[in-house]
């Protein structure tokens, strides 16, 4: 089932605004990857930004969303050009069609048990041309970056409207790998919130190389942050780069 922050319209919509970029790291550092790429699927694609500012800039070749969320792509579609397609890595496949395929935002943490991984990987691989790359990151659990989602961290953002929408998260349970947490939208016309609930999966650098090997990918790189630095135990990322092996 997909959040609701991602499948309610009026939470969709400022999806960008929250997720801004400039400002969004993993943008900055898929973003030549995608120009540089004749054929792009970007799985997990939301609003489709990445891909909309790919074509904008002038990528000539295919760009293809993918994404459970109809509202979110339903922002998406505005950008002609594009392929959107509603759904996952779980329904759909493909024939050795992408030079590269890409999961931003910390989509590949939506997978949360080892079966729902597993295919999406060997979805990948499947969709892959043979000098293809998979690149995707997933938040290191050793930075324990869920203690930070607190209300006393809220953010507020305004439109170009001038109204101003505020989300705040609240860690509900961690149970081993997983977390569980709400988001809470308020907005001055609201007469109550709207509240979101999530889970994500916080998988170990171990484990994301177990998970490729297993579908037939092999690690090619892997960074601990978007500026290219090292995987280190107290990295913040696991950035990761793979091919078929």
């Amino acid at each position: 089932m997909v959040d609701r922050q991602f499948a309610d319209a009026s939470l969709a919509e400022w999806y960008d605004l929250f997720c801004a970029w400039p400002g969004r790291g993993d943008f900055t550092f898929y973003f030549p990857l995608v120009m540089s790429a004749r054929s792009v699927l970007d799985a997990g694609c939301g609003t489709g930004l990445l891909l909309r500012r790919a074509r904008q800039a002038g990528h000539p070749g295919r760009l293809h969303g993918l994404d459970p969320a109809a509202a979110m792509l339903d922002i998406a579609r505005k950008q002609p050009g594009i392929d959107w397609t509603e759904g996952d890595l779980g329904a759909v496949t493909w024939d050795r069609e992408f030079d590269l395929i890409i999961m931003t935002g910390h989509a590949f943490q939506v997978l949360l048990t080892d079966e729902e991984i597993h295919t999406a990987l060997t979805t990948v691989r499947a969709a892959l041309t043979p000098d293809g790359l998979f690149a995707f990151e997933t938040r290191n659990p050793a930075a324990r970056e869920w203690e930070n989602w607190t209300p006393g961290n809220a953010r507020e953002v305004t439109n170009p409207s001038g109204t101003t929408m505020r989300v705040a998260h609240q860690v509900l349970s961690v149970n081993e790998d997983r977390v569980h947490f709400s988001a809470t939208y308020t907005m001055p016309a609201w007469s109550e919130p709207k509240i979101s609930h999530s889970t994500l999966r916080f998988p170990d650098a171990a484990q994301v190389g177990t998970f490729l090997t297993t579908a037939g990918l092999t690690i090619t790189a892997q960074y601990g942050d978007w500026d290219r630095t090292p995987l280190t135990a107290s990295s913040p990322e696991i950035i990761t780069l793979a091919r078929s092996g």
